[in-house]
């Protein structure tokens, strides 16, 4: 998540506070000053800033924080409700229904991700037990026709398109295809433009008048900044946009245009792209987004992915393996496999409470693919006996895996570290990453 930098700023802002036990005004002023330089400095708006500041200095100087017991955890709770603000509030849902065919319009700059995006949003709402059909409206950037047929066959939705046709025909044509065939989503991949021009937004015009969509989402690139609030505010004065898919949420953007939009446009974060995937989509939560600013975590979205992804019966199997501490290597290549679909490894561990700046982390997903080298170097006997894995058969599975005889040692030193905890927090079992197991080795 593009926002290590800025948690570990506040983190540090609020650790200093905690050392002070009572505070006084000066410590309120002193921290906000911080707190303010950290949120410019992460590339949030400098209005949207000196608005948040003003309203947080104002409740966290009131006379019930002042004289709390515990003061700087009054401070934090302003802070976070007033993140959660700035980022919209609740969450916003998409304006769908079962009993009509659900018309949503993509637009945005080119090299934003709409296709991409157009893919993994079909895939999220067939997910939700809809119906989703593609319309390829793009019909000028070279090859992006064949782009979304062949995201739309990897997810395995459909894909309308037409040659030689003019983009409002295609969406209306479409919509008929749509109405015939019991498509109850139909998304509308339309044309982008390197600039924001006449052309493109009298095209997009046209085809909002035609179809009258339901949702408008502006697809936006968070790596571009602050040039993500000016274009969402230029779309949304064209357009009336209903929403915004923030893309490229796990990048090395530093979270400013999350924090920006809602107050700068008016418009409303609906999802974040988060991994090249294309099940790497998820709803914006602005709680959930807050909690993870102030390293506090995120672990019910955690948890919710683990549900999606893990197989019930196989995950209560391990359950079982991990109390008895009968959990060995052929489990940990299953679950493995079983994370592996919830998203890039630095995602999934950016969720945990008290992780820190992941930057100041050695977490690289190539480091599982060694991980499992080393597991399938090993016999089938020494995966579900590894304590039998003496020196000369570390060197054959060291040889064999094209690892050090470091790593080896280091993979099954973990590992027993990992089945007690295992053994003592088995309902937990998902949070082996705590033990570093795949960050102790070398690139």
């Amino acid at each position: 998540m593009g926002f290590e930098s800025l948690t570990e700023k506040l983190t540090t802002v609020f650790k200093r506070l905690g050392s002070k036990g009572k505070l006084i005004e000066e410590d309120i002023n002193a921290a906000m000053k911080e707190v303010k330089f950290a949120l410019l400095e992460a590339d949030v708006n400098y209005s949207v800033t000196k608005n948040f500041i003003a309203r947080v200095s104002e409740k966290a100087l009131g006379t019930q924080i002042l004289k709390s017991l515990t003061p700087v955890q009054m401070v934090i709770k302003v802070v976070k409700d007033e993140l959660v603000n700035l980022l919209g509030g609740g969450e916003s849902k998409l304006n769908l229904q079962k009993n009509r065919i659900n018309i949503i319009m993509l637009c945005g700059l080119q090299g934003a991700g709409k296709t991409t995006h157009a893919a993994k949003l079909g895939l999220y709402l067939k997910n939700k037990k809809f119906k989703p059909l593609i319309a390829a409206c793009d019909i000028y950037r070279p090859a992006a026709i064949e782009q979304i047929e062949i995201l739309g066959k990897n997810a395995k939705i459909d894909v309308f398109s037409q040659q030689n046709t003019n983009p409002v025909d295609i969406a209306i044509n479409a919509l008929n295809h749509a109405q015939k065939n019991s498509y109850d989503i139909l998304i509308l991949d339309t044309a982008g433009r390197l600039h924001i021009d006449q052309k493109l937004m009298e095209e997009l015009k046209s085809i909002k008048i035609e179809l009258n969509p339901h949702e408008i989402l502006l697809v936006v690139d968070a790596m571009t900044g602050q040039d993500a609030v000016n274009i969402s505010d230029s779309f949304n004065k064209m357009l009336d946009i209903t929403g915004v898919i923030l893309t490229k949420f796990d990048g090395d953007s530093r979270g400013g245009a999350a924090l920006s939009i809602k107050e700068t446009t008016g418009s409303v974060i609906k999802f974040i792209g988060v991994g090249e995937k294309l099940g790497d989509l998820e709803p914006f939560r602005p709680e959930r987004i807050a909690t993870r600013i102030l390293g506090m975590g995120d672990v019910l979205s955690l948890i919710e992915s683990a549900q999606e992804n893990f197989d019930k019966e196989q995950a209560e199997n391990m359950a079982k393996k991990f109390s008895q501490n009968k959990f060995d290597f052929e489990d940990f290549l299953a679950l493995s496999n079983q994370i592996k679909k919830m998203g890039p490894l630095k995602s999934i561990i950016s969720r945990l409470p008290g992780v820190g700046n992941l930057n100041n982390l050695n977490i690289d997903d190539k480091l599982v693919d060694k991980v499992e080298a080393i597991i399938l170097s090993m016999t089938v006997k020494e995966r579900r006996n590894p304590d039998i894995i003496d020196f000369s058969r570390k060197k054959r599975i060291s040889s064999g895996s094209g690892s050090k005889l470091e790593d080896v040692n280091n993979l099954l030193k973990r590992f027993v570290e990992m089945r007690k905890f295992m053994k003592q927090f088995n309902s937990q079992g998902g949070f082996f990453s705590k033990f570093g197991l795949f960050s102790k080795f070398k690139r």
